[in-house]
């Protein structure tokens, strides 16, 4: 049995412009002599260039000469093509790509719609609102969007980013973490631009957030002012965190010859589930590593945390949470240097001499596990927070103290000695 996409069902029954091609056809048949200024579909009213006409016909005339026939173009579109974009439209604003970072097709339009093919159904996704309805609709059938708000505008599952008079049109980043960010400049449908320091805001919180930005920049040839940027390219960083859509039809008026590009740079970084998984647990404990507990950058307004398979993934191919610790970048390599074993039952390594983490390093990886903070379990003894720090250098705890930490903490403590055979005393 062939089973529909039930998304498509949530769908609104009229695509946003046929509606208003609709209204505008209604109203004209009741005022026949109105004088009509279209605002809605973004067509074009005057024919095509004649240099345009003329390359048409010349290609034409290729494909019915056999010395000149080119049957199937390669799948990413001719190189000259794309050589011809890289020197027009990129090189003089100081970005260098490669022929094989650019991918012609037919137009943006397409491209933002089957991007979303490659990106999981599991991503949250931000828009600026107002927004153009093709990152919406694309959503919705993506499975992305979840279902349609009360006031029948607004989903429940997309990020919402307010572009009012307000906040003179221009958005600020999400408190609310999104996957994707949609962002158009110049801007459909506000007609606003964004400067290069606004642009540098989106690209730094992409890189902090590991979040991808989808750029629309169709309506670059309308900006005329020397500041704004014309590709998010000309940031720093962008291309690690940014796809960018071009289109021909704004330009060179081609809305019915279907021809645009995107750019996808080799910098760019998505990630699968595992790497997800690695990130949330990095987040999870805060980056503190799980043996000392230290944040070592914290100090310094970083986070600076990494993610180590207690049984080596070459050999266990096992990427799951129990498989893997988030250290700091010390104990990571210290683990590597000596190769402990891990201990299951208690939790913690055993090195070759014997020895296994101090008391107090136990201590602080106890505090992160049960998610509370070496202050929180100092007030919970009723003590302070630097008398408890000054005990953790001594390590200078008896066994009726860490009962007390076990009981503030929510755990149970156990002491034993282990005998040669095997008993516990």
């Amino acid at each position: 049995m062939a089973l529909i996409n039930e998304n498509f069902l949530k769908l609104p029954e009229s695509y946003l412009f046929s509606d208003i091609k609709k209204k505008v056809e209604a109203f004209k048949h009741l005022h026949p002599d109105a004088n009509i200024i279209s605002l809605g579909i973004g067509d074009v009213t005057r024919p095509i260039a004649p240099v345009v006409i003329e390359a048409l016909h010349a290609a034409v005339d290729e494909m019915g000469d056999s010395k000149t026939f080119r049957g199937y173009g390669p799948e990413q579109g001719y190189d000259f093509l794309q050589k011809k974009i890289i020197e027009n439209d990129y090189i003089h604003r100081g970005v260098d790509l490669a022929p094989d970072e650019i991918f012609i097709s037919d137009g943006a339009k397409s491209d933002i719609g089957n991007i979303g093919d490659i990106l999981s159904m599991q991503n949250r996704v931000a828009v600026t609102d107002p927004v153009y309805p093709v990152y919406i609709d694309t959503n919705v059938m993506g499975g992305r969007a979840g279902n349609i708000a009360k006031d029948g505008q607004h989903w429940d599952n997309i990020i919402y980013i307010p572009c009012i008079s307000e906040n003179n049109f221009i958005p600020e980043p999400p408190s609310v973490r999104p996957d994707i960010i949609y962002l158009c400049y110049p801007n459909n449908p506000t007609g606003t631009t964004l400067s290069k320091n606004e642009l540098e805001k989106w690209v730094n919180y992409a890189l902090e957030n590991e979040t991808l930005i989808l750029f629309d920049s169709a309506y670059e040839a309308y900006i005329h002012d020397e500041g704004i940027p014309h590709s998010i390219y000309e940031v720093k960083g962008a291309k690690r965190v940014a796809i960018e859509f071009r289109s021909f039809s704004k330009p060179a008026g081609f809305t019915g010859l279907r021809c645009g590009y995107t750019v996808v740079p080799k910098e760019l970084k998505l990630y699968d589930t595992s790497k997800k998984k690695v990130n949330m647990l990095k987040r999870l404990y805060a980056y503190r590593c799980q043996i000392c507990g230290q944040n070592v950058g914290e100090e310094h307004g970083v986070n600076i945390a990494e993610a180590h398979h207690i049984k080596y993934f070459s050999k266990s191919v096992d990427n799951s949470s129990d498989n893997l610790l988030i250290l700091c970048p010390n104990h990571h390599s210290l683990i590597h240097v000596l190769n402990p074993k891990f201990d299951y039952d208690e939790l913690q390594y055993i090195y070759p001499d014997g020895k296994t983490d101090t008391i107090s390093e136990q201590i602080k990886v106890l505090c992160v596990r049960q998610k509370i903070s070496l202050a929180e379990l100092a007030r919970r003894l009723g003590t302070t927070p630097q008398n408890f720090n000054a005990k953790l250098k001594r390590e200078s705890f008896t066994v009726a103290e860490l009962e007390d930490i076990a009981e503030a903490a929510g755990v149970t403590f156990e002491r034993s000695f282990v005998l040669d055979d095997g008993d516990t005393v």
